[in-house]
């Protein structure tokens, strides 16, 4: 494929609408990656209606977050062996199933079945598109407009599962009219909203999304296929469970997660043996991939560390209903999916190092009071402080993400994004249980005696709520620890804008330079 400040080609030297085929992806993932998150606030609704268990209702979030967590070393795999617009094609069928499956499937207990194989469908579909539009920014944009791309895959990332919580909270208190019906209180729209953007790209992607990346004849290696599915699926499966059985569980917490991790390390022994791997894990040889790799990392960690827990926190606490409080965190997803293109423009004129540091600064003060807040804490001081974090996470995470695709070669940048995205969504996982596990048991040993709920009922309450507040405050403590680890991380990453070897998009690309 070659490009100039003109024309793109494709890699039939064709020329092609970059901005539409840009468009397209944009929003048909957008709409898939919304679906990491939209569930939140909707577990009571699917709970009632169709007469399940609140741990029944969870497998929703589980499910999702195993087939995507899967699916993310096999991207590098498929955007390899099949042509870009093909897997776009398939990927955004896939897509439009299984929100049809969840949207549809019949509200009763015996049909929960169909709704989870939707939200697994989903999440395949998800584990596709996400990574494989990064790894198409990074080809079809010349270097000098690199961090700007990946700005724009940035409001994807980001912004989605941001304003998921939001959206939802929306749909589920207000009525809707949609195609001339009237949806009333209904989780449906929750998918049959961004359904309808997803058959729209799908359509769309026929005619605007072209082939733009270079692919080869690569037998499927059965062996690590295997040991990467259960390896990783095994190992998120088993943090998973941690929210509702406890660190404590063998059978379903502990013996999953060292599975897991023997199995993991027997796919990374055996990528490393390979001529051609599977998913090409030496990328982690490379110092600044692995720095920036764990920086982003923490960086998902101090995001969820918070965000994880303030709708609880305004639930239970202020005593706010899910539209309210996704309210009052709408201004930081919304500033969030603003600073993500600024942050990869920037990116392109001083490099990741100082607008992470920065970001991670802003991420680690905006974190700083949350450690502090109390019963009383006005919420329009928690929206400041929440709208501020969003601001640093941005700041860091989309040059951090740029250089982290920069530094190796255009031809590694499948198995960049692939072992980027993994480890991104590993330490999502990993986060959620951890903080889960941590809050419940603060707020379970400091919680009164029940003989104190029959002698004194106004002391048992505020014990309680002091008992819930010890929890999220040490919650959001760790949210804070995760941005200094961060900020320290970055300070050992290269100055100024890192350019790989080689040749890539008709551009001669320069050594790595620092400013």
């Amino acid at each position: 494929m070659a490009q100039n400040k003109q024309i793109t080609l494709d890699m039939n030297g064709k020329p092609f609408n970059r901005t539409a085929m840009v468009a397209v992806l944009l929003i048909g993932t957008f709409a898939g990656v919304l679906m990491q998150t939209s569930l939140g606030t909707a577990i009571p609704t699917l709970m009632h209606d169709f007469d399940i268990s609140f741990s029944t209702a969870q497998q929703a979030t589980t499910w999702f977050l195993l087939a995507n967590g899967v699916m993310m070393p096999i991207s590098a795999f498929l955007s390899t062996r099949i042509n870009t617009r093909t897997l776009y094609i398939i990927s955004y069928a896939l897509l439009t199933t299984g929100m049809a499956l969840t949207a549809f499937s019949p509200a009763e207990s015996s049909s929960w079945w169909i709704f989870l194989l939707g939200r697994i469908i989903t999440a395949v579909a998800v584990g596709v598109t996400m990574p494989l539009m990064q790894v198409v920014m990074i080809n079809i944009y010349p270097i000098e407009e690199r961090g700007a791309a990946m700005g724009l895959n940035g409001i994807v990332i980001g912004l989605a599962p941001a304003i998921g919580p939001s959206l939802s909270g929306w749909i589920l208190e207000k009525d809707h009219v949609l195609l001339g019906l009237t949806i009333s209180d209904s989780w449906r729209t929750i998918f049959i909203l961004p359904l309808i953007v997803v058959v729209i790209a799908f359509i769309l992607s026929f005619f605007f999304v072209k082939n733009v990346l270079s692919t080869k004849h690569m037998k499927l290696d059965i062996l690590s296929f295997i040991l990467s599915v259960v390896g990783f699926g095994v190992f998120i499966w088993g943090f998973t469970n941690v929210s509702t059985d406890g660190w404590g569980d063998i059978k379903t917490v502990i013996s999953p997660i060292l599975v897991g991790l023997v199995i993991i390390l027997l796919f990374i022994w055996r990528q490393l043996k390979m001529p051609v791997p599977f998913m090409d894990v030496r990328v982690f040889k490379n110092k600044q991939f692995s720095l920036t790799t764990l920086a982003v990392m923490m960086t998902m960690m101090a995001m969820m560390g918070v965000q994880m827990m303030l709708p609880t926190y305004l639930q239970n606490v202020h005593g706010m209903s899910t539209l309210n409080s996704g309210l009052v965190l709408l201004p930081g997803a919304l500033l969030m999916g603003i600073m993500a293109p600024i942050a990869g423009r920037a990116y392109d004129r001083i490099g990741a190092k100082r607008l992470s540091i920065i970001g991670f600064a802003i991420l680690a003060l905006g974190t700083l009071p949350f450690m502090f807040i109390t019963t009383s804490t006005p919420g329009a001081f928690i929206t400041t402080l929440y709208a501020l974090r969003m601001f640093g996470v941005a700041t860091a995470m989309m040059p951090l993400t740029t250089m982290s695709m920069s530094v190796l070669p255009p031809n590694e940048a499948a198995h960049a994004t692939a072992s980027n995205n993994t480890a991104r969504q590993v330490a999502s996982s990993v986060v959620v249980a951890l903080l889960t596990s941590v809050t419940q048991n603060i707020m379970t040993n400091s919680q009164p005696s029940k003989a104190l709920q029959t002698a004194n009922p106004l002391q048992y309450g505020a014990d309680m709520l002091d008992a819930s507040m010890k929890g999220f405050r040490v919650s959001f403590a760790l949210g804070f620890m995760f941005a200094i680890v961060g900020l320290i991380l970055v300070f050992f990453i290269r100055k100024g804008k890192v350019v790989p070897y080689g040749m890539t998009n008709g551009v001669t690309i320069k050594d790595e330079k620092e400013d």
